[in-house]
């Protein structure tokens, strides 16, 4: 991976359910990393190492407000994907349109 795959690494940190749904969570608001691991049966080090791949990715920002430390959500990472993603659907919707009508042009000649 090319050392700033910013794509990669968003793509990586949505692969894994927990951290998506961490994602869901900080979309409503900011959250300290003990409200954030509270719904999880999961240990300590382990919300540690799912928070450290969202933040790698860029997708959470840690913040320091007076003596506590919150966690927000960074939608630029995810607004670049969803164009990489926009972008391959329309290519591949226009393949998709250009062999139905292959098909059909086949199809008509058989008939004839």
């Amino acid at each position: 991976m090319a050392a700033k795959d910013t794509l990669s690494l968003t793509f990586a940190a949505l692969a894994d359910p927990t951290r998506r749904s961490i994602l869901t969570r900080l979309s409503q608001r900011a959250a300290t990393v003990r409200e954030i691991a509270e719904p999880f049966e999961i240990s300590a080090p382990a919300i540690s190492q799912h928070l450290k791949v969202l933040e790698r990715a860029g997708l959470i920002e840690r913040t320091a407000n007076a003596q506590w430390r919150t966690l927000t959500m960074r939608t630029k990472p995810l607004d670049e994907a969803s164009a990489w993603v926009e972008k391959h659907r329309r290519e591949w919707n226009n393949s998709f349109d250009a062999l139905e009508v292959h098909l059909k042009r086949m199809i008509k000649r058989e008939e004839q």
